[in-house]
Protein backbone atom coordinates (compact mmCIF):
# COMPACT_ATOMS: atom_id res chain seq x y z
CA UNK A 1 0.00 0.00 0.00
CA UNK A 2 2.96 2.32 0.24
CA UNK A 3 3.48 2.58 -3.51
CA UNK A 4 0.44 4.71 -4.28
CA UNK A 5 1.78 6.56 -7.32
CA UNK A 6 1.74 4.25 -10.31
CA UNK A 7 2.11 7.05 -12.85
CA UNK A 8 5.40 8.12 -14.51
CA UNK A 9 7.47 10.28 -12.14
CA UNK A 10 8.26 13.89 -12.88
CA UNK A 11 11.83 13.88 -14.21
CA UNK A 12 13.98 16.92 -14.62
CA UNK A 13 13.76 18.30 -18.12
CA UNK A 14 10.88 16.09 -19.11
CA UNK A 15 8.17 18.55 -18.16
CA UNK A 16 8.07 22.30 -18.30
CA UNK A 17 6.01 24.78 -16.32
CA UNK A 18 3.71 26.09 -18.99
CA UNK A 19 0.18 25.84 -20.20
CA UNK A 20 -0.58 22.74 -22.24
CA UNK A 21 -0.79 23.33 -25.95
CA UNK A 22 -4.25 24.62 -26.79
CA UNK A 23 -5.09 22.65 -29.91
CA UNK A 24 -8.90 22.84 -29.62
CA UNK A 25 -9.07 19.08 -30.12
CA UNK A 26 -12.56 18.72 -28.68
CA UNK A 27 -15.40 18.89 -31.18
CA UNK A 28 -19.11 19.01 -30.46
CA UNK A 29 -19.58 15.25 -30.17
CA UNK A 30 -16.35 14.82 -28.21
CA UNK A 31 -17.76 17.19 -25.59
CA UNK A 32 -21.10 15.40 -25.66
CA UNK A 33 -19.24 12.12 -25.08
CA UNK A 34 -17.44 13.60 -22.07
CA UNK A 35 -20.65 14.92 -20.49
CA UNK A 36 -22.64 11.75 -21.09
CA UNK A 37 -19.72 9.67 -19.83
CA UNK A 38 -19.60 11.59 -16.55
CA UNK A 39 -23.35 11.96 -15.95
CA UNK A 40 -24.48 8.44 -16.84
CA UNK A 41 -22.58 6.70 -14.08
CA UNK A 42 -23.45 3.71 -11.97
CA UNK A 43 -26.43 5.56 -10.44
CA UNK A 44 -28.70 4.48 -13.31
CA UNK A 45 -28.35 0.90 -12.03
CA UNK A 46 -29.21 1.65 -8.39
CA UNK A 47 -31.26 4.87 -8.28
CA UNK A 48 -34.53 3.86 -10.05
CA UNK A 49 -35.74 1.53 -7.25
CA UNK A 50 -35.05 4.27 -4.68
CA UNK A 51 -37.16 6.67 -6.72
CA UNK A 52 -39.98 4.14 -7.15
CA UNK A 53 -40.00 3.43 -3.41
CA UNK A 54 -40.66 7.07 -2.58
CA UNK A 55 -43.48 7.89 -5.03
CA UNK A 56 -47.09 6.78 -5.26
CA UNK A 57 -47.08 5.51 -8.83
CA UNK A 58 -45.09 5.06 -12.05
CA UNK A 59 -46.19 8.35 -13.62
CA UNK A 60 -44.89 10.30 -10.65
CA UNK A 61 -41.52 8.57 -10.98
CA UNK A 62 -41.27 9.30 -14.70
CA UNK A 63 -42.35 12.90 -14.08
CA UNK A 64 -39.52 13.35 -11.56
CA UNK A 65 -36.95 12.06 -14.06
CA UNK A 66 -38.31 14.58 -16.55
CA UNK A 67 -38.21 17.35 -13.92
CA UNK A 68 -34.59 16.44 -13.16
CA UNK A 69 -33.70 16.86 -16.82
CA UNK A 70 -35.55 20.19 -16.95
CA UNK A 71 -33.76 21.55 -13.88
CA UNK A 72 -30.42 20.42 -15.32
CA UNK A 73 -31.28 22.24 -18.54
CA UNK A 74 -31.93 25.47 -16.61
CA UNK A 75 -28.51 25.06 -15.00
CA UNK A 76 -26.99 24.43 -18.42
CA UNK A 77 -28.40 27.78 -19.60
CA UNK A 78 -26.48 29.46 -16.78
CA UNK A 79 -23.24 27.64 -17.53
CA UNK A 80 -23.58 28.25 -21.26
CA UNK A 81 -23.71 32.00 -20.62
CA UNK A 82 -20.83 31.94 -18.15
CA UNK A 83 -18.62 29.70 -20.30
CA UNK A 84 -19.12 31.72 -23.49
CA UNK A 85 -18.79 35.09 -21.74
CA UNK A 86 -15.63 34.03 -19.83
CA UNK A 87 -14.11 31.41 -22.15
CA UNK A 88 -10.82 30.76 -20.36
CA UNK A 89 -10.37 27.22 -19.02
CA UNK A 90 -11.25 26.25 -15.48
CA UNK A 91 -15.01 26.71 -15.53
CA UNK A 92 -16.43 27.34 -12.05
CA UNK A 93 -13.04 28.44 -10.73
CA UNK A 94 -12.96 31.40 -13.12
CA UNK A 95 -16.58 32.40 -12.44
CA UNK A 96 -16.24 32.21 -8.65
CA UNK A 97 -12.95 34.10 -8.70
CA UNK A 98 -14.40 36.89 -10.83
CA UNK A 99 -17.64 37.14 -8.88
CA UNK A 100 -16.51 36.67 -5.27
CA UNK A 101 -12.76 37.22 -5.28
CA UNK A 102 -9.62 35.04 -5.39
CA UNK A 103 -10.13 33.56 -1.91
CA UNK A 104 -13.40 31.86 -2.93
CA UNK A 105 -11.87 30.73 -6.22
CA UNK A 106 -8.87 29.26 -4.41
CA UNK A 107 -11.06 27.45 -1.89
CA UNK A 108 -13.11 25.93 -4.72
CA UNK A 109 -10.00 24.60 -6.46
CA UNK A 110 -8.52 23.28 -3.23
CA UNK A 111 -11.79 21.52 -2.32
CA UNK A 112 -11.87 19.84 -5.73
CA UNK A 113 -8.29 18.61 -5.32
CA UNK A 114 -8.50 17.36 -1.74
CA UNK A 115 -11.97 15.79 -1.56
CA UNK A 116 -14.70 16.60 -4.12
CA UNK A 117 -13.28 15.77 -7.54
CA UNK A 118 -10.78 13.20 -6.32
CA UNK A 119 -13.43 11.64 -4.09
CA UNK A 120 -15.74 11.23 -7.10
CA UNK A 121 -12.93 9.54 -9.03
CA UNK A 122 -12.29 7.21 -6.11
CA UNK A 123 -15.99 6.39 -5.72
CA UNK A 124 -16.30 5.40 -9.38
CA UNK A 125 -13.08 3.39 -9.11
CA UNK A 126 -14.54 1.41 -6.21
CA UNK A 127 -17.75 0.81 -8.17
CA UNK A 128 -15.61 -0.64 -10.96
CA UNK A 129 -13.61 -2.70 -8.49
CA UNK A 130 -16.55 -4.16 -6.59
CA UNK A 131 -18.17 -5.46 -9.75
CA UNK A 132 -14.79 -6.71 -10.96
CA UNK A 133 -14.32 -8.70 -7.75
CA UNK A 134 -17.74 -10.31 -8.22
CA UNK A 135 -17.22 -10.97 -11.93
CA UNK A 136 -13.80 -12.57 -11.58
CA UNK A 137 -14.42 -14.29 -8.25
CA UNK A 138 -11.59 -12.46 -6.47
CA UNK A 139 -11.05 -11.92 -2.77
CA UNK A 140 -12.74 -8.87 -1.31
CA UNK A 141 -9.34 -7.41 -0.45
CA UNK A 142 -8.52 -7.23 -4.17
CA UNK A 143 -11.04 -4.39 -4.65
CA UNK A 144 -8.61 -1.71 -3.50
CA UNK A 145 -6.00 -2.82 -6.04
CA UNK A 146 -8.52 -2.95 -8.89
CA UNK A 147 -9.57 0.59 -7.98
CA UNK A 148 -5.93 1.72 -7.92
CA UNK A 149 -5.24 0.14 -11.31
CA UNK A 150 -8.32 1.78 -12.88
CA UNK A 151 -7.31 5.30 -11.76
CA UNK A 152 -3.61 4.85 -12.54
CA UNK A 153 -4.25 3.37 -16.00
CA UNK A 154 -6.72 6.05 -17.10
CA UNK A 155 -4.49 8.80 -15.70
CA UNK A 156 -1.65 7.38 -17.80
CA UNK A 157 -3.92 7.35 -20.86
CA UNK A 158 -4.73 11.03 -20.37
CA UNK A 159 -1.04 11.87 -19.96
CA UNK A 160 -0.64 10.90 -23.61
CA UNK A 161 -2.66 13.93 -24.65
CA UNK A 162 -6.18 15.17 -25.18
CA UNK A 163 -6.50 13.26 -28.46
CA UNK A 164 -5.89 9.93 -26.71
CA UNK A 165 -8.00 10.93 -23.71
CA UNK A 166 -11.00 11.95 -25.81
CA UNK A 167 -10.71 8.82 -27.97
CA UNK A 168 -10.84 6.64 -24.86
CA UNK A 169 -13.81 8.67 -23.64
CA UNK A 170 -15.70 8.31 -26.90
CA UNK A 171 -15.15 4.55 -26.98
CA UNK A 172 -16.20 4.04 -23.36
CA UNK A 173 -19.26 6.28 -23.69
CA UNK A 174 -20.31 4.54 -26.89
CA UNK A 175 -19.91 1.10 -25.28
CA UNK A 176 -21.99 2.23 -22.31
CA UNK A 177 -24.80 3.58 -24.49
CA UNK A 178 -24.81 0.43 -26.63
CA UNK A 179 -25.06 -1.71 -23.50
CA UNK A 180 -27.95 0.30 -22.09
CA UNK A 181 -29.68 0.27 -25.48
CA UNK A 182 -29.33 -3.51 -25.56
CA UNK A 183 -31.02 -3.81 -22.13
CA UNK A 184 -33.86 -1.56 -23.29
CA UNK A 185 -34.34 -3.43 -26.56
CA UNK A 186 -34.22 -6.84 -24.89
CA UNK A 187 -36.66 -5.81 -22.17
CA UNK A 188 -39.18 -4.17 -24.46
CA UNK A 189 -39.14 -7.11 -26.87
CA UNK A 190 -39.38 -9.75 -24.13
CA UNK A 191 -42.41 -8.20 -22.47
CA UNK A 192 -43.51 -8.23 -18.83
CA UNK A 193 -42.32 -10.84 -16.39
CA UNK A 194 -45.15 -13.09 -15.21
CA UNK A 195 -44.22 -13.00 -11.55
CA UNK A 196 -41.77 -11.12 -9.35
CA UNK A 197 -41.33 -13.66 -6.59
CA UNK A 198 -37.73 -14.31 -7.65
CA UNK A 199 -36.72 -10.66 -7.40
CA UNK A 200 -34.39 -9.53 -4.64
CA UNK A 201 -36.24 -7.32 -2.15
CA UNK A 202 -34.94 -3.92 -1.06
CA UNK A 203 -35.97 -1.66 1.82
CA UNK A 204 -39.11 0.43 1.56
CA UNK A 205 -38.71 4.20 1.60
CA UNK A 206 -40.94 6.77 3.26
CA UNK A 207 -39.33 10.06 2.28
CA UNK A 208 -41.89 10.97 -0.39
CA UNK A 209 -41.24 12.79 -3.64
CA UNK A 210 -38.69 15.28 -2.18
CA UNK A 211 -36.36 12.40 -1.32
CA UNK A 212 -37.04 10.81 -4.71
CA UNK A 213 -36.07 14.11 -6.38
CA UNK A 214 -32.81 14.13 -4.41
CA UNK A 215 -31.94 10.72 -5.89
CA UNK A 216 -32.90 11.91 -9.38
CA UNK A 217 -30.79 15.07 -9.21
CA UNK A 218 -27.78 13.09 -8.00
CA UNK A 219 -28.16 10.89 -11.06
CA UNK A 220 -28.00 13.99 -13.30
CA UNK A 221 -24.88 15.40 -11.61
CA UNK A 222 -21.70 16.13 -13.57
CA UNK A 223 -22.85 17.95 -16.71
CA UNK A 224 -21.26 21.19 -15.48
CA UNK A 225 -17.78 19.66 -15.79
CA UNK A 226 -17.88 20.52 -19.50
CA UNK A 227 -17.04 24.11 -18.52
CA UNK A 228 -13.64 22.92 -17.25
CA UNK A 229 -12.52 22.10 -20.81
CA UNK A 230 -14.12 25.11 -22.53
CA UNK A 231 -10.71 26.41 -23.65
CA UNK A 232 -10.12 23.22 -25.67
CA UNK A 233 -13.50 23.06 -27.43
CA UNK A 234 -13.49 24.08 -31.08
CA UNK A 235 -15.72 27.09 -31.73
CA UNK A 236 -16.62 27.02 -28.02
CA UNK A 237 -19.04 29.94 -28.23
CA UNK A 238 -21.22 27.82 -30.48
CA UNK A 239 -20.37 24.24 -29.57
CA UNK A 240 -20.25 24.43 -25.77
CA UNK A 241 -23.90 25.50 -25.33
CA UNK A 242 -24.97 22.99 -27.98
CA UNK A 243 -23.05 20.18 -26.28
CA UNK A 244 -24.65 20.98 -22.91
CA UNK A 245 -28.17 21.03 -24.32
CA UNK A 246 -27.68 17.94 -26.51
CA UNK A 247 -26.13 15.98 -23.64
CA UNK A 248 -28.83 16.79 -21.13
CA UNK A 249 -31.51 15.99 -23.70
CA UNK A 250 -29.83 12.67 -24.50
CA UNK A 251 -29.38 11.75 -20.83
CA UNK A 252 -32.99 12.67 -20.01
CA UNK A 253 -34.31 10.55 -22.87
CA UNK A 254 -32.04 7.67 -21.85
CA UNK A 255 -33.15 7.81 -18.20
CA UNK A 256 -36.81 7.88 -19.20
CA UNK A 257 -36.47 4.95 -21.60
CA UNK A 258 -34.51 2.86 -19.08
CA UNK A 259 -37.11 3.48 -16.37
CA UNK A 260 -39.96 2.71 -18.78
CA UNK A 261 -38.21 -0.58 -19.57
CA UNK A 262 -38.00 -1.47 -15.87
CA UNK A 263 -41.69 -0.67 -15.45
CA UNK A 264 -42.68 -2.58 -18.59
CA UNK A 265 -40.81 -5.75 -17.64
CA UNK A 266 -40.96 -5.76 -13.83
CA UNK A 267 -44.06 -3.70 -13.17
CA UNK A 268 -44.25 -0.88 -10.63
CA UNK A 269 -44.16 -3.12 -7.55
CA UNK A 270 -41.42 -5.27 -9.03
CA UNK A 271 -39.35 -2.19 -9.87
CA UNK A 272 -39.83 -0.97 -6.30
CA UNK A 273 -38.66 -4.26 -4.83
CA UNK A 274 -35.74 -4.96 -7.15
CA UNK A 275 -32.32 -4.02 -5.83
CA UNK A 276 -30.78 -4.68 -9.28
CA UNK A 277 -33.49 -3.88 -11.85
CA UNK A 278 -31.20 -4.03 -14.90
CA UNK A 279 -29.95 -7.48 -13.87
CA UNK A 280 -33.52 -8.63 -13.21
CA UNK A 281 -34.58 -7.49 -16.69
CA UNK A 282 -31.72 -9.36 -18.35
CA UNK A 283 -32.29 -12.38 -16.14
CA UNK A 284 -35.88 -12.45 -17.40
CA UNK A 285 -34.66 -12.24 -21.01
CA UNK A 286 -31.50 -14.35 -21.01
CA UNK A 287 -31.51 -16.42 -17.83
CA UNK A 288 -29.20 -16.45 -14.78
CA UNK A 289 -26.03 -15.92 -16.84
CA UNK A 290 -27.07 -12.32 -17.55
CA UNK A 291 -25.52 -11.14 -14.27
CA UNK A 292 -22.07 -11.26 -15.86
CA UNK A 293 -23.21 -8.97 -18.69
CA UNK A 294 -24.52 -6.43 -16.19
CA UNK A 295 -21.24 -6.54 -14.26
CA UNK A 296 -19.30 -5.79 -17.45
CA UNK A 297 -21.67 -2.93 -18.33
CA UNK A 298 -21.38 -1.37 -14.86
CA UNK A 299 -17.59 -1.63 -15.04
CA UNK A 300 -17.51 0.07 -18.45
CA UNK A 301 -19.87 2.75 -17.12
CA UNK A 302 -17.58 3.39 -14.15
CA UNK A 303 -14.48 3.58 -16.36
CA UNK A 304 -16.21 6.08 -18.63
CA UNK A 305 -17.03 8.29 -15.64
CA UNK A 306 -13.48 8.02 -14.27
CA UNK A 307 -11.92 8.98 -17.59
CA UNK A 308 -14.27 11.93 -18.02
CA UNK A 309 -13.53 13.20 -14.51
CA UNK A 310 -9.77 12.87 -15.04
CA UNK A 311 -9.91 14.67 -18.39
CA UNK A 312 -12.05 17.58 -17.22
CA UNK A 313 -10.79 17.85 -13.64
CA UNK A 314 -7.16 18.17 -14.67
CA UNK A 315 -8.01 21.22 -16.80
CA UNK A 316 -9.69 22.85 -13.81
CA UNK A 317 -6.70 22.17 -11.56
CA UNK A 318 -4.28 23.46 -14.19
CA UNK A 319 -6.16 26.77 -14.46
CA UNK A 320 -6.31 26.99 -10.67
CA UNK A 321 -2.59 26.30 -10.22
CA UNK A 322 -1.68 28.88 -12.87
CA UNK A 323 -2.72 31.61 -10.42
CA UNK A 324 -0.84 30.22 -7.41
CA UNK A 325 2.94 29.75 -7.22
CA UNK A 326 2.49 27.41 -4.27
CA UNK A 327 1.04 24.81 -6.65
CA UNK A 328 3.39 25.47 -9.55
CA UNK A 329 4.03 21.73 -10.01
CA UNK A 330 0.43 21.30 -11.19
CA UNK A 331 1.20 23.60 -14.13
CA UNK A 332 3.78 21.27 -15.64
CA UNK A 333 3.04 19.88 -19.08
CA UNK A 334 4.90 17.74 -21.56
CA UNK A 335 6.29 19.74 -24.51
CA UNK A 336 4.16 19.25 -27.61
CA UNK A 337 1.44 17.30 -25.79
CA UNK A 338 -1.92 18.88 -25.09
CA UNK A 339 -2.24 17.49 -21.59
CA UNK A 340 -1.79 19.21 -18.18
CA UNK A 341 0.53 16.48 -16.93
CA UNK A 342 1.24 17.98 -13.51
CA UNK A 343 -2.46 18.33 -12.73
CA UNK A 344 -3.21 14.80 -13.96
CA UNK A 345 -0.46 13.33 -11.76
CA UNK A 346 -1.49 15.35 -8.68
CA UNK A 347 -5.16 14.55 -9.17
CA UNK A 348 -4.37 10.85 -9.59
CA UNK A 349 -2.09 10.82 -6.55
CA UNK A 350 -4.75 12.31 -4.25
CA UNK A 351 -7.43 9.97 -5.63
CA UNK A 352 -5.17 6.97 -5.02
CA UNK A 353 -4.43 8.18 -1.50
CA UNK A 354 -8.16 8.46 -0.77
CA UNK A 355 -8.77 5.00 -2.25
CA UNK A 356 -6.24 3.41 0.08
CA UNK A 357 -6.98 5.47 3.21
CA UNK A 358 -10.77 5.80 3.05
CA UNK A 359 -11.55 2.59 1.19
CA UNK A 360 -9.73 0.08 3.38
CA UNK A 361 -10.33 -1.14 6.92
CA UNK A 362 -6.76 -0.27 7.89
CA UNK A 363 -7.18 3.26 6.57
CA UNK A 364 -10.51 3.72 8.30
CA UNK A 365 -9.05 2.54 11.61
CA UNK A 366 -6.18 5.01 11.17
CA UNK A 367 -8.64 7.86 10.63
CA UNK A 368 -10.63 6.84 13.70
CA UNK A 369 -7.46 6.73 15.83
CA UNK A 370 -6.54 10.20 14.60
CA UNK A 371 -9.99 11.49 15.54
CA UNK A 372 -9.60 9.89 18.96
CA UNK A 373 -6.37 11.81 19.54
CA UNK A 374 -8.24 15.11 19.18
CA UNK A 375 -11.12 13.92 21.36
CA UNK A 376 -13.63 12.92 18.67
CA UNK A 377 -15.41 9.61 18.25
CA UNK A 378 -15.01 7.21 15.31
CA UNK A 379 -16.84 7.84 12.05
CA UNK A 380 -20.10 5.93 11.38
CA UNK A 381 -18.66 3.97 8.45
CA UNK A 382 -21.34 1.26 8.41
CA UNK A 383 -24.18 3.78 8.58
CA UNK A 384 -23.14 5.03 5.13
CA UNK A 385 -22.55 1.61 3.57
CA UNK A 386 -18.77 1.57 3.84
CA UNK A 387 -15.74 3.73 3.29
CA UNK A 388 -16.23 5.65 0.08
CA UNK A 389 -19.94 6.19 0.51
CA UNK A 390 -19.03 7.93 3.77
CA UNK A 391 -16.61 10.23 1.95
CA UNK A 392 -19.13 11.00 -0.80
CA UNK A 393 -21.79 11.84 1.81
CA UNK A 394 -19.34 14.17 3.57
CA UNK A 395 -18.26 15.91 0.35
CA UNK A 396 -21.76 16.40 -1.10
CA UNK A 397 -22.58 19.58 0.88
CA UNK A 398 -19.32 21.16 -0.31
CA UNK A 399 -20.20 20.31 -3.92
CA UNK A 400 -23.71 21.77 -3.70
CA UNK A 401 -22.49 24.89 -1.88
CA UNK A 402 -20.09 25.77 -4.69
CA UNK A 403 -22.70 24.79 -7.30
CA UNK A 404 -25.06 27.29 -5.65
CA UNK A 405 -22.36 29.97 -5.65
CA UNK A 406 -21.76 29.36 -9.36
CA UNK A 407 -25.43 30.06 -10.00
CA UNK A 408 -25.30 33.21 -7.88
CA UNK A 409 -22.16 34.31 -9.77
CA UNK A 410 -24.28 34.76 -12.90
CA UNK A 411 -26.34 37.46 -11.15
CA UNK A 412 -23.19 39.12 -9.78
CA UNK A 413 -21.34 39.14 -13.10
CA UNK A 414 -24.40 40.30 -15.05
CA UNK A 415 -24.61 43.33 -12.75
CA UNK A 416 -20.86 43.98 -12.71
CA UNK A 417 -20.04 43.44 -16.39
CA UNK A 418 -23.11 44.99 -17.97
CA UNK A 419 -21.34 45.97 -21.18
CA UNK A 420 -19.49 42.69 -21.73
CA UNK A 421 -20.60 40.82 -24.88
CA UNK A 422 -22.54 37.64 -24.10
CA UNK A 423 -22.47 35.22 -27.06
CA UNK A 424 -25.14 33.18 -25.30
CA UNK A 425 -27.58 34.87 -22.94
CA UNK A 426 -29.87 32.93 -20.62
CA UNK A 427 -33.40 33.11 -22.04
CA UNK A 428 -36.14 34.52 -19.80
CA UNK A 429 -33.53 35.88 -17.37
CA UNK A 430 -33.65 35.94 -14.33
CA UNK A 431 -36.06 33.02 -13.96
CA UNK A 432 -33.78 30.09 -15.03
CA UNK A 433 -30.82 31.02 -12.76
CA UNK A 434 -33.23 31.72 -9.90
CA UNK A 435 -34.81 28.26 -10.22
CA UNK A 436 -31.35 26.71 -10.58
CA UNK A 437 -30.15 28.41 -7.38
CA UNK A 438 -33.26 27.22 -5.53
CA UNK A 439 -32.55 23.67 -6.71
CA UNK A 440 -28.96 23.91 -5.45
CA UNK A 441 -30.15 25.27 -2.10
CA UNK A 442 -32.62 22.38 -1.84
CA UNK A 443 -29.87 19.87 -2.54
CA UNK A 444 -27.47 21.61 -0.14
CA UNK A 445 -30.01 21.31 2.66
CA UNK A 446 -30.77 17.67 1.76
CA UNK A 447 -27.10 16.71 1.60
CA UNK A 448 -26.35 18.40 4.94
CA UNK A 449 -29.31 16.65 6.55
CA UNK A 450 -28.10 13.29 5.21
CA UNK A 451 -24.45 13.84 6.16
CA UNK A 452 -25.10 15.27 9.62
CA UNK A 453 -21.86 15.38 11.60
CA UNK A 454 -19.97 13.99 8.62
CA UNK A 455 -19.89 17.53 7.22
CA UNK A 456 -16.89 18.07 9.50
CA UNK A 457 -15.02 15.34 7.62
CA UNK A 458 -15.09 17.54 4.52
CA UNK A 459 -14.85 20.92 6.24
CA UNK A 460 -11.57 20.07 7.96
CA UNK A 461 -9.48 19.58 4.78
CA UNK A 462 -11.31 22.41 3.02
CA UNK A 463 -10.60 24.77 5.95
CA UNK A 464 -6.93 23.81 5.81
CA UNK A 465 -6.91 25.56 2.45
CA UNK A 466 -7.22 28.97 4.14
CA UNK A 467 -3.62 29.12 5.47
CA UNK A 468 -2.47 27.68 2.14
CA UNK A 469 -4.21 30.56 0.39
CA UNK A 470 -2.46 33.08 2.65
CA UNK A 471 0.88 31.38 1.89
CA UNK A 472 0.11 31.40 -1.82
CA UNK A 473 -0.73 35.10 -1.77
CA UNK A 474 2.56 35.85 -0.06
CA UNK A 475 4.50 33.87 -2.66
CA UNK A 476 2.63 35.58 -5.48
CA UNK A 477 3.38 38.97 -3.92
CA UNK A 478 7.08 38.15 -3.65
CA UNK A 479 7.18 37.18 -7.32
CA UNK A 480 5.39 40.36 -8.38
CA UNK A 481 7.77 42.45 -6.27
CA UNK A 482 10.78 40.71 -7.81
CA UNK A 483 9.48 41.35 -11.32
CA UNK A 484 8.73 44.98 -10.50
CA UNK A 485 12.26 45.50 -9.20
CA UNK A 486 13.88 44.30 -12.42
CA UNK A 487 15.10 47.09 -14.70
CA UNK A 488 13.01 47.51 -17.83
CA UNK A 489 14.64 46.63 -21.13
Amino acid sequence: MKRLMLLPPLKAGRFRSAAPARTHELGLWDTVGIIVGIVVGTSIFVTPPLVFQNVGGPWQALALWLVGGGLSLLGAFCYAELATTYPSGGGDYQYLKKAFGPAVGFTFGWAQLCIVLTGSIGAMAYAFAEYGVALWGLERSAAVWLAVVAVAALSAVNLLGVLVGKTAQNLLSAAKLIGLAAIVAAGLLAGPVEQTASLTVGPAGAGGWPLALVFVLYAYGGWNDAAFVSAEVRDARRNLPRSLFLSIGLVTALYLVVNITFLWVLGFEGSRQSVTPAADVLRHVAGPGAASAISVLVMVTALSAINGLILTGSRLLHAWAADHRLFALLKHSRPGVAAPAGAIVAQGAVALLLIVVVGTVTGQETIDRGLGVIGLGPLPWEQYHGGFETLVAAAAPVFWLFFLLAGVSLFVLRARDKDRPRPFAVPCYPLPPLVFCLMCAFMLQASMSYAGGLCLLALVPVTLGLPLYAWSRRLNGQKEAALASQPSA
